[in-house]
């Protein structure tokens, strides 16, 4: 964790003398991570939202190594030795498209503040959380065909997710509307301060039970 920490701190400072884009407005390009745990639709919000702001989009899942993904499969929850470089990479790809003054939009799973940490070094980024309940999650990754994360795996998902707290840069949002309501209620509160992430709370709490933080993120 200290060399991930030393990493971060390394990356931020080399990102953060890059400059604000190649606008130089206000309108200036960001990253935004569509968080949240399995089955909260983060791929289809995203897409959605990225092309409602002209912003480049790519799949976190596609980050994961071949061996990630098959681990997945078999229904064997990924440590923190699988997950740091499958951050990395998205965290990278972020700061490559901010540096070339686009937005982009990735959906990842976030659900550490250590991997946020990691992932707010590429520059000016922004996290939505999607919250539901436990019986609709669940309904939604048992409806997924073909999909490597099993059922099963939600509930380390939810044991293991740190949702957003009040200084970082984000909110939550909940998944009961239509997916275009959902991007609707994103693009309202963009620009939201840090400190209003709570005001859209899920109605039961189910996906976003804060566990303890520890000082090594624990296996999930």
């Amino acid at each position: 964790m200290d060399a991930d920490v030393t990493e971060t701190e390394m990356f931020s400072t080399q990102t953060s003398s890059s400059g604000t884009g190649s606008s130089g407005t206000d309108r200036r390009p960001r990253a935004i991570v569509v968080m949240g745990v399995a089955g909260s639709g983060k791929t289809t919000v995203a897409a959605l939202l990225a092309g409602r702001l002209g912003a480049s989009f790519a799949e976190g899942d596609d980050f994961h190594s071949p061996a990630n993904v098959a681990k997945m499969a078999a229904g064997h929850p990924l440590d923190d030795e699988d997950r740091w470089p499958w951050l990395r990479g998205i965290r990278d790809w972020f700061a490559k498209e901010l540096n070339e003054g686009r937005s982009a939009v990735v959906p990842c799973s976030a659900l550490r503040h250590s991997y946020r940490d990691l992932l707010e070094t590429a520059g000016d980024v922004r996290f939505v959380h999607l919250t539901g309940s436990y019986d609709l999650l669940r309904e939604r990754i048992q409806g997924r065909a073909g999909h490597f994360m099993k059922p099963e795996m939600l509930d380390s998902q939810l044991a293991a997710l740190e949702p957003l707290e009040d200084d970082e840069p984000g909110f939550a949002v909940d998944i009961t509307p239509r997916p275009d309501q959902i991007v609707d209620e994103i693009l309202h509160r963009l620009d939201e301060p840090a400190g209003t992430n709570l005001t859209s709370a899920n109605p039961t709490g189910a996906a976003v039970t804060k566990t303890e933080p520890t000082t090594e993120p624990e296996d999930h």
